[in-house]
């Protein structure tokens, strides 16, 4: 073999450009290796020539030519370090070299074919798309995971199975971020050739509305277990240590973590959660249960009074009443702290002592031949239960000293004797009667002036009727009659307080007090004074009246089986007169046709018209006019209603 030179020309030897030939250099490696010369491998000297020197085949003048040697059996040749031109080196680097081109072609063929394709062994959400065209591995991924977001997703809270809408949370695929992990060809060869046999899991990358996402865990939380705290409990007048019960709650950022990186998988979720904190320790449990909850039941509990004579009585508590009284609840600090339930102890007690109590009572009016007098308030003496029951808790849990002194204080009523006297009732103001009822109405009118019966209003202050009767409703003793609903004639309970109220209003009118806010009917009705006449509906239409006088007024009301007299009594000082207009502006009445039935009540009509009352109050000393005030009211017809 020999070694062509970029002319293409073949010496024997080297020409002048004192280059050795490969075959010398071939022949002269065989030499060294039999350590014997071969005449057909005589290898001329090579000759080197620098720049300025003459050059010959055979030698050269300057330098001296360096004869090559053979090498010697077993070893390089004197003087040399060139074990590397052994045969077995070379055939190894020319193994190593071949082997090299082989695997830098093979990779530069490799890289080239695989372009545009997504790297070997690459698995994204359970979906192998290794070696695919990435717009294929696209379309698959898509068309495998684009509608997981709005399919339900199984959810396991401990032993809690429920499901969540990812797209509801707020979790979406993020396709760039995604494609972006997968990334491009590897360009390390080793990572390429490790790609033939191992698979490379690519997470999905997640869009995340943060708010969408908080809102769906906070309503995972109603799965959560709250701990069921250690407490104490009573088996009649037993107390029996109730251990806690841990709860368990979801980890809400572990749970956000899960969701974020599996939703996509498609399978069902397990949500982390850790234990409920357990505020109750064990030894405080035990530490209650052995100081207060047993001693408290050891034994009877007695609180001691004395009524107005000295007589002495008591009330007491026995171990199983003192059970239903007597709680436990964690303090916040690690133990239980004990409950009194003071409501319920006081109802046990009170009527005990209640025969040893004075109860307060208001001063009132004695009305007798015209004139009044004032009876004498009451001053009352009660227990004050909130703090004779604080000295429970030290009887409870002492073991000798279960007794104490009830608390009594003095009760002043709501109008004392000097107050009721200050007020300068004595005589009447002004007075009113309307009649004409009977039945169910007689019952309501009778009920509520039995209410009003006897109210005071001091000096400035508004009267509301329907403040001071409160509800009027079976339960209060009223009954169902007569009320007119939108100018109809119908039924209802407490019907027949509007003449009550027109009779209260006419005694006001009378006595001169300031109208506060009245309602008359919606059509005329004969037993009552025209445009001097009220209605009233629990909660919608009320009957107000001030007290502009400088001494108080009380209320008298007279009732019998067919009418009511309203009695205002104060110091009288002025004189009031009505004057009723004539009626004018007459309308006719419309025809109703209802069904025959309880809630149809026939009726002849009456025409509607409008008519004005003028009060005139003048001062009752001098007569002198003080006011003049004149109200119109406008009546509607009263429906002719046929039952049919």
């Amino acid at each position: 073999m020999t070694n062509e030179s970029s002319t293409g020309r073949h010496d024997h030897g080297r020409g002048q450009g004192g280059e050795v030939s490969l075959r010398q250099l071939l022949a002269a490696n065989r030499t060294a290796a039999t350590g014997s010369p071969d005449e057909s491998a005589t290898v001329p000297i090579p000759s080197v020539s620098r720049p300025g020197q003459r050059a010959t085949a055979d030698r050269v003048e300057d330098p001296p030519t360096e004869v090559l040697r053979p090498v010697r059996p077993g070893g390089a040749p004197p003087g040399s370090g060139g074990g590397w031109k052994s045969p077995g080196a070379r055939r190894i680097a020319i193994a190593a070299g071949a082997l090299l081109a082989i695997g830098v072609i093979g990779y530069v063929t490799d890289l080239v074919r695989s372009s545009g394709e997504v790297p070997r062994g690459t698995v994204v959400a359970g979906i192998d798309i290794g070696g695919m065209d990435n717009a294929a591995a696209d379309t698959k991924l898509r068309g495998a995971l684009a509608g997981r977001s709005g399919q339900a997703l199984p959810i396991r809270i401990g032993d809690v199975q429920t499901e969540l809408t990812p797209s509801a949370a707020g979790l979406e695929v993020d396709w760039d971020a995604t494609w972006a992990a997968i990334d491009d060809q590897p360009l390390n060869p080793f990572t390429r050739f490790a790609s033939m046999f191992t698979r490379r899991t690519v997470p999905v990358t997640s869009k995340v509305d943060s708010a969408a996402l908080d809102q769906q865990l906070s309503a995972l939380r109603v799965h959560d277990r709250p701990t069921v705290e250690g407490t104490i409990r009573f088996d009649g007048a037993d107390p029996v240590a109730v251990p806690p019960v841990p709860g368990r709650e979801l980890d809400l950022p572990l749970a956000r973590t899960t969701l974020i990186d599996r939703w996509i998988l498609g399978a069902a979720l397990e949500l982390p959660v850790h234990p409920a904190p357990v505020t109750v320790q064990p030894e405080a449990l035990t530490r209650a249960l052995n100081e207060v909850a047993q001693p408290a039941v050891a034994a009877e509990v007695v609180f001691t009074g004395k009524d107005a004579t000295g007589k002495e009585a008591s009330a007491k508590l026995d171990p199983a009443q003192i059970a239903t009284i007597l709680s436990f609840a964690p303090d916040g600090q690690g133990g239980l702290a004990a409950k009194y339930d003071q409501a319920a102890a006081t109802a046990l007690l009170a009527p005990q002592l209640a025969p040893t109590e004075v109860e307060p009572k208001d001063a009132t009016f004695a009305l007798a031949g015209g004139g009044a007098r004032v009876v004498p308030a009451v001053t009352g003496n009660k227990v004050n239960w909130p703090k004779t029951l604080e000295k429970l808790p030290l009887l409870l849990i002492s073991p000798d000293q279960r007794a104490a002194e009830a608390v009594y204080e003095k009760v002043e009523p709501k109008l004392t004797t000097e107050a009721a006297n200050a007020l300068k009732i004595v005589e009447p103001m002004g007075s009113f009667t309307t009649g004409g009822f009977s039945g169910p109405s007689g019952v309501n009118i009778r009920t509520v002036a039995a209410k009003v019966n006897g109210a005071v209003v001091r000096p400035g202050d508004v009267f509301s009727l329907n403040d001071f009767t409160g509800p009027r409703g079976v339960a209060e003793g009223y009954v169902e009659s007569g009320i007119i609903d939108h100018g109809r004639p119908s039924t209802a309970v407490g019907g027949g307080i509007s003449q009550f109220a027109t009779t209260l209003y006419n005694a006001a009118y009378f006595a001169g007090l300031e109208d506060a806010g009245h309602t008359e009917h919606s059509y005329y009705i004969s037993r009552y004074p025209a445009a001097r006449e009220a209605t009233v509906f629990d909660g919608a239409i009320d009957l107000k009246f001030r007290n502009n006088t400088q001494s108080g007024i009380y209320i008298e009301t007279l009732a019998t089986g067919s009418d009511i007299t309203v009695r205002i009594w104060g110091t009288k000082t002025v004189e009031v007169e009505s004057i009723t207009g004539e009626k004018s502006k007459p309308t006719e009445p419309n025809t109703v046709k209802l069904p025959k039935g309880k809630d149809c009540i026939a009726s002849e009509g009456a025409d509607g018209f409008t008519i004005s009352d003028t009060r005139v109050i003048k001062d009752r000393k001098s007569g002198k006019e003080i006011s003049r005030h004149t109200r119109t009211v406008k009546y509607d017809p009263i429906p002719i209603v046929q039952c049919e």
